[in-house]
């Protein structure tokens, strides 16, 4: 039996839809995963980038909130960011060139633009993003960036555990091999957040 079917049997992969009020978020876009010159943490994301920009130019459009996540590990020890460098130790590389923290500039950001700093996967877990969010009066979180099997994954988790409707358009996120790539989208969409064509969300943007 296919996997797609065990789900469904199970009476996994609803759709939750789209709500009235979102917001983008880009994860970790920045230099230390998006350049591969500079560090062995990163890919070539350069296909998710042009998505993510045209996802961009029509929330600024609409005025729709773009929040972007920058992992900011202290840089003495690591200790603030727990066991998550002691189990990817090449994090801490983060910390030690401040070029890496920059977000990729190939990514039409803005000052205006909000930046979470995180120290976690999630872009939730010792944040102020639910906060954020809900002072925005934010009820559908568009989540794209990198790496789909971790950070993005982890956000989406907790997007739907705050009560945000996690939206993932599916060519505007990113991983380092196509196996955990592919994997994580079939686990979002069965059970956390809606993976859907970049062309329907943007057209679900440009209606609002």
């Amino acid at each position: 039996m296919k996997k797609e079917e065990i789900y469904k049997n199970a009476g996994l992969g609803n759709r939750l839809g789209f709500g009235t009020s979102p917001a983008l978020l880009v994860v970790d876009m920045h230099k230390g995963f998006t350049d591969p010159d500079q560090s062995l943490l990163a890919a070539d994301f350069t296909n998710e980038i042009i998505v993510i920009n045209k996802l961009i130019k029509v929330a600024r459009e609409k005025n729709i909130p773009i929040i972007f996540t920058i992992i900011n590990i202290d840089a003495s020890n690591g200790y603030d960011a727990g066991l998550w460098v002691k189990k990817a130790p090449s994090l801490s590389k983060l910390t030690k060139n401040k070029e890496l923290l920059e977000i990729d500039t190939r990514l039409m950001s803005k000052p205006e633009d909000t930046i979470v700093f995180k120290k976690y996967p999630s872009a939730f877990f010792a944040t102020n993003l639910s906060t954020t969010l809900t002072m925005m009066d934010i009820d559908t979180l568009i989540i794209t960036g990198c790496t789909t099997s971790g950070c993005v994954r982890a956000t989406v988790v907790d997007a739907m555990s705050h009560g945000f409707i996690p939206i993932i358009p599916i060519t505007a996120v990113g991983d380092r091999a196509r196996e955990p790539h592919e994997s994580s989208l079939f686990d979002i969409n069965s059970k956390y957040g809606d993976v859907l064509p970049t062309k329907d969300i943007i057209n679900y943007l440009i209606k609002l």
